[in-house]
């Protein structure tokens, strides 16, 4: 149960970085939407800017979106799948409760754990 709940926490952790690259490339996408032909674009490789085409710097953002939000599906579907694991097991734990506390039929209305105590008569 430990490791279902790291695992959800490192998606939900996960899930906000590529959120944060999401908001990041959307605006890209919107201001490279305002240039034209006549501006230059800049890439930073490293501690280096480079010159770039702008059909290039489009593709590139566009691609970058279309695996972004690929990841952040797939981080989705990885959360649902946990959350359904942490539900089975939860059942598990209230099925496996209520069978402790059922009556016992060769203890008549004792449950498991219930002490009996018997009392020897002494001659």
């Amino acid at each position: 149960m430990a490791e279902l709940i790291q695992k959800k926490f490192k998606s939900m952790s996960g899930r906000q970085k590529l959120e944060a690259q999401l908001t990041e490339n959307n605006i890209m996408k919107e201001e490279m939407a305002l240039l034209d032909g006549s501006n230059v674009v800049f890439k930073l490789l490293g501690h280096v800017l480079v010159k770039q085409e702008l059909g290039e710097a489009r593709a590139t953002v566009g691609k970058n979106l279309d695996y972004i939000t690929a990841e952040i599906n797939g981080s989705q579907n990885s959360r649902e799948t946990v959350a359904q694991l942490q539900q089975e097991f939860q059942r598990a734990q209230v099925a496996r409760q209520g069978l402790l506390e059922r009556p016992d039929p060769v203890l008549g209305g004792l449950g498991r754990g219930s002490r009996v105590y018997t009392v020897a008569n002494k001659m």
